[in-house]
């Protein structure tokens, strides 16, 4: 180096034997070289691990081939999301297809649109408000009038952490939507079940059923106050114990019952997530690309359940990634299902069940 008008030159980086102030055209390639060679290499390697992420995140995927020609499922909620994903598989496999929706339009939507990929034109909507108990009603009434039979019913449609509202019947509404109103439906559809067997009901619950809890003294959250998601925990928690008990009354019937947790999906399930805490909802948007399942993803063990020959005698369990995991211990108190049973079927004037 040396000093020129009262500055101080340094040597270009990789300098070899040129002047000192004009730097060496190839000197400069031989710097840059290594420098792209870690850099693209860094790149493959967080590419590959991206890859493996998002295949261990996807979960079990449903290898069963079963045609369901002649069979019919009905599905609640089955507009968008997993719901409809999970029409879509069992209609490609010839099945009739019921969707059972509260909004008509967008139903139909869904409907017209598995219809065409799917090549099977015996999809078909019908109105269901779970948050009703004269909605349920009318809905199974309409069923068994026009149904032959029923050969697998899925209680797929919920509500996650939304906030205190009431239904008309005044309920909660994430404990009569997730629980009370499929729990009412099931009920009414049995006979039809029942002269259909070998069939099966399929309930979608959750992870988030662990740490719940079944408040009986205060179910709809009328004098301790309202948390969104410990509501939505307790029915999760409902829905495991709902199937666990059908399962127990069934017993020998024909008639088998599984609960499941999807994972975490996608879907529009947690736009009131967003609404109670929006910046964490902008944070999380990103990362959920690669953190969470896609609808087709989040629909194979709802499918497994549904399909997949030899199930019968694990009827009562619970499965996630398409497998018989052990729901939590909350979850398998068979005293806590009983008596939910019983104040369920207080709820919603049911007086002759399983």
């Amino acid at each position: 180096m040396r000093a020129a008008g009262g500055f101080l030159v340094l040597p270009w980086p990789g300098g070899g034997g040129g002047s000192d102030t004009d730097p060496d055209p190839g000197s400069a390639e031989e710097g840059w070289g290594p420098l792209l060679l870690r850099c693209g290499a860094v790149l493959g390697v967080t590419l590959i691990c991206v890859a493996v992420l998002r295949r261990w995140i996807a979960g079990g995927v449903c290898r069963c081939s079963l045609r369901l020609d002649g069979k019919t499922v009905l599905i609640t909620g089955a507009n968008t999301g997993i719901g409809k994903e999970t029409s879509r598989d069992l209609a490609a496999r010839g099945a009739r297809v019921v969707m059972a929706c509260r909004d008509l339009s967008r139903a139909e939507q869904a409907a017209e649109e598995i219809r065409q990929s799917t090549g099977n034109g015996n999809v078909v909507i019908r109105h269901l408000d779970l948050a009703s108990v004269y909605s349920v009603r009318q809905f199974a009434k309409d069923f068994l009038d026009s149904e032959d039979r029923l050969d697998i019913l899925i209680n797929n449609a919920g509500v996650m952490m939304c906030p205190k509202w009431l239904t008309e019947d005044g309920f909660e509404t994430q404990l009569a939507v997730n629980h009370l109103g499929h729990f009412l439906l099931t009920n009414l559809l049995l006979p039809k079940l029942k002269s259909s067997t070998p069939s099966r009901v399929v309930t979608v619950s959750s992870i988030a059923h662990r740490g719940g809890r079944i408040d009986f003294d205060d179910l709809f959250f009328s004098r301790r106050s309202y948390s969104s998601l410990e509501s939505y925990r307790q029915s999760k928690l409902a829905n495991v114990l709902f199937s666990r008990e059908l399962a127990r009354r069934l017993r020998g019937s024909g008639v088998s019952s599984f609960c499941l947790h999807p994972g975490v999906i996608r879907t529009e399930l947690g736009r009131h997530v967003q609404g109670w805490f929006p910046l964490l909802g902008a944070l999380l948007s990103l990362p959920s690309l690669l953190l969470m399942k896609t609808p087709s993803q989040g629909c194979q063990t709802t499918v497994y359940c549904a399909v997949t020959p030899g199930l019968e005698g694990r009827s009562g369990g619970y499965f996630s990634d398409c497998a018989e995991k052990e729901a939590a211990p909350e979850g398998q108190d068979d005293a806590v299902a009983r008596r939910l049973w019983e104040e369920s079927a207080r709820l919603v004037g049911l007086k002759d069940t399983c």
